[in-house]
């Protein structure tokens, strides 16, 4: 978080634009500080800010609380609630250079991989009523979750696809199962509407959820934008990580119903790993994710596109120069946070 803060002062004296940053304790922090994952001063703090900069959350220390007091669940859960955070944008990149992190074919990540996965984060089968488990008469257990969907939350997700394909390739794949499921036909004849009255320019597909698990791992560059519902897109985004190498390189952005002071989305920006407790303290983590996860919050709670390119592009020509940390080195020489984040640093333009 250090780096990340470091390369929005020196960024905004580039471009421009200045930011002003308050720190709060979250998760673990949280509840050694405060005796809760989400103190309301922290609360309070996010409500007063134009986007939240997120750290992480949780760690060994913690595992033996309950469940529900757990940092992940009683800190990250509250705020995507409280904030109405609908829409998760998970860009899955791997860089030329860190091709060999890939579990795919050499040939097939020869040239990287670059996907942005949409993902609707607050409805379908993860929050459908009912939900319950019960006893039948014969005295089987049965489970019931149900699916649901509202054509107003297909039409404010695929808004968010549209401007991400806007600012990308242009292309929008959206992955349904309506072939089965009567969610999944509402969702792509919305989906159909809503493109076409947004912006006609964007080429638009379709594809069933099972085929799309396969065409990511045989060609993950035929995607420019993947959009879709709740599960399916925690099952992709998932993959997506995979098949691009190494959490440490992966940001992410969760963007809500409400609006900032400058009248853009509202968003939660993280990175897409956890607390890599066993080297926390020592200068070792990787700072890529958390410095592209500000590139995101530049680009869609501040709109500052061309500021947003430049710190992806000074990533880009660290990696390229032959910086890495840890994760990335793969048993050879590797660098620390401090010397990774000022390489970033002298690459800003």
């Amino acid at each position: 978080m250090a780096v990340a803060l470091e390369v929005l002062n020196a960024l905004g004296s580039k471009h421009d634009f200045c930011t002003e940053s308050t720190t709060h304790d979250v998760g673990g922090i949280g509840i050694d500080n405060h005796g809760e994952a989400l103190p309301s001063s922290t609360l309070s703090a996010c409500e007063q800010a134009d986007a939240i900069l997120f750290g992480s959350v949780g760690g060994p220390k913690w595992e033996n609380l309950p469940p529900k007091e757990q940092p992940e669940r009683a800190a990250l859960l509250p705020i995507r609630k409280a904030f109405e955070l609908f829409a998760n944008l998970r860009p899955g990149n791997l860089y030329p250079e860190l091709a060999d992190l890939s579990p795919l074919r050499p040939q097939t990540v020869a040239n990287g991989i670059d996907v942005l996965c949409v993902r609707e984060l607050t409805g379908g089968v993860y929050f459908g009523q009912p939900k319950r488990t019960e006893t039948l008469e014969n005295g089987e257990l049965e489970a019931i979750d149900t699916m649901v969907y509202r054509s107003g939350e297909i039409e404010r997700i695929i808004e968010i696809a549209v401007r991400a394909a806007s600012l990308r390739g242009g292309k929008i794949c959206s992955v349904d199962k309506a072939n089965v499921l009567e969610t999944s036909v509402l969702w792509r004849k919305i989906v159909t509407e809503r493109v076409r009255e947004l912006d006609d320019s964007i080429e638009l597909s379709h594809m069933y959820v099972d085929n799309a698990a396969m065409q990511l791992v045989r060609d993950p560059n035929q995607f420019d934008v993947l959009v879709t519902e709740n599960m399916f897109g925690d099952i992709l985004s998932d993959e997506l990580a995979v098949i691009c190498g190494s959490l440490g390189m992966l940001a992410s952005a969760s963007l809500g119903t409400g609006k900032n002071s400058m009248d853009l989305p509202f968003g939660l920006y993280e990175p897409a790993g956890g607390t890599a407790p066993d080297i926390a303290g020592k200068g070792l983590a990787n700072p890529c994710a958390q410095v592209l996860s500000a590139a995101l919050m530049l680009r869609y709670s501040f709109g500052l596109e061309e500021a947003a390119a430049s710190i992806e592009q000074a990533v880009k020509e660290t990696i390229r120069a032959g910086f890495r940390t840890g994760d990335l080195a793969q048993g050879g020489e590797s660098v620390g946070t401090g010397e990774m984040g000022q390489a970033i640093l002298e690459r800003l333009t």
